[in-house]
């Protein structure tokens, strides 16, 4: 009987910390009504909070993968689940609404974004040359998973003992993690005398210049193609329509029309449900379509269906909205893997990095409006002008997916804007 390769069991210890990594990030949607009521905080401040986590989580993105190929993953994911357990554990003894930005926005921003997607895209690039596609769609869909793991939980602990709670089993769930990846996690198959799972000679890695010094030399060289820019601005409306707006505010905006929080929490977790199978399915037709044609597909879609959100909620679960959360889930995250294949496919060697910057366009697009959409909720007294916002900017992602050409080695095809 043929013995398992190394490359599925890296996988799985990947896959459980970007699962925690998802997890983490996504739990300050579940405490903004409970920190509002605590502290009398405005929506506005605990948003711009999360916005700071969002952020870092995408500007340390494209560092971390270059981290990675300095120091290895393993330490540096370790790092990471430190910096997320410090963090969270801390806001217990938060008084001031600073220390929640520095704690859940500085710290656990820093510790989740050095666990975010380039952590899978650094990890099938090196483990795995058959079935790339498809195993950047179940790492991607970890962070599905965590958010059906944990938002539930979190929600029910928050509204049974409190929301210090909730950051208490954020902190041990990220300490509990450390020793797997520790000691089941390696950097590359070459490392233990393997070649990548498909690979026929094993690859010698020899970086030969420091990580911020290569994060930023390749963003220089990809900014100069409009490609990288079609990839990262319509990524970045894929943040701002999902982290953003709906994993930071469905859960309050659902309470607004009167629904328990831990119901909105359960929708929330049943998006990650069907995520799970909606990004799995995009890494195999990744493997097989044309990855532009799936990006203005899943973001056609999604804009058509946060224009007709605001018309769903209510204060019981209607048929309606479980539509909208089927369809919604499946169209989650499921622009992670052709925007993986995209990167890989025009910038060669360093895409890991270049998906790491664009990664970071989404989580700036992401903490843009999560602070907009809670400014909005402020003064307006509803969400609703943020989710018809969302959907137009979702259909103008899905027209520059479009016009992304795929050989830079063309200069005059690849469009190449300075130089």
């Amino acid at each position: 009987m043929k013995s398992l390769h190394r490359a599925w069991i890296v996988a799985a210890v990947a896959f459980v910390a970007i699962l925690g990594a998802a997890g983490f990030r996504a739990t300050p949607g579940v405490l903004i009504t409970p920190l509002e009521d605590a502290f009398g905080w405005s929506r506005g401040t605990i948003s711009l909070a999360v916005s700071v986590n969002l952020m870092l989580y995408g500007l340390c993105a494209p560092f971390a993968a270059a981290l990675m190929d300095r120091l290895g993953m393993r330490r540096v994911v370790a790092c990471a689940l430190l910096l997320v357990a410090i963090g969270s554990g801390l806001t217990v003894f938060m008084t001031a609404s600073w220390q929640l930005i520095a704690l859940w926005g500085v710290l656990v921003g820093l510790g989740t974004g050095s666990m975010a997607l380039v952590f899978a895209a650094t990890l099938t690039d090196r483990w795995f040359v058959r079935h790339r596609g498809l195993v950047t769609g179940v790492l991607t869909a970890g962070g599905a998973t965590g958010q059906l793991i944990f938002l539930p939980v979190l929600a029910h602990l928050t509204q049974t003992q409190g929301w210090r709670w909730a950051s208490v089993t954020v902190a041990a769930a990220a300490l509990a993690v450390v020793p797997l990846v520790w000691f089941l996690l390696r950097d590359t198959p070459e490392e233990i005398g393997l070649t990548a799972l498909g690979a026929t000679e094993p690859v010698v890695r020899t970086p030969a210049e420091g990580a911020a010094a290569r994060a930023v030399r390749v963003l220089r060289d990809a900014a100069r193609t409009r490609p990288f820019w079609y990839l990262a601005v319509g990524f970045a409306i894929c943040g701002a329509s999902t982290n953003g707006l709906v994993g930071t505010h469905f859960i309050p905006a659902a309470h607004d029309h009167g629904m328990p929080e831990t119901t909105a929490a359960s929708l929330l977790a049943v998006i990650g449900v069907f995520d799970i199978a909606g990004t799995v399915v995009s890494g195999w037709l990744s493997d097989r379509v044309d990855p532009r044609l799936l990006l203005v597909v899943y973001y056609g879609l999604r804009g058509l269906s946060l224009l007709v959100l605001p018309r769903l909620f209510a204060a019981t679960t209607e048929p309606s909205m479980l539509v909208f959360i089927v369809f919604y889930g499946l169209d989650w995250v499921a622009t992670v893997p052709p925007t993986v294949a995209l990167c890989r496919r025009i910038f060669g060697a360093d895409g890991a990095v270049v998906f790491g910057w664009v990664f970071a366009s989404h989580q700036v697009g992401a903490a843009v409006v999560a602070t907009v959409a809670g400014v909005t909720r402020d003064h307006l007294g509803n969400y609703d002008l943020a989710w018809y916002g969302a959907g137009v900017l979702c259909l103008f992602a899905a027209l520059m997916s479009s016009r992304i050409v795929t050989r830079v080695r063309d200069r005059r095809e690849a469009g190449i804007l300075v130089g």
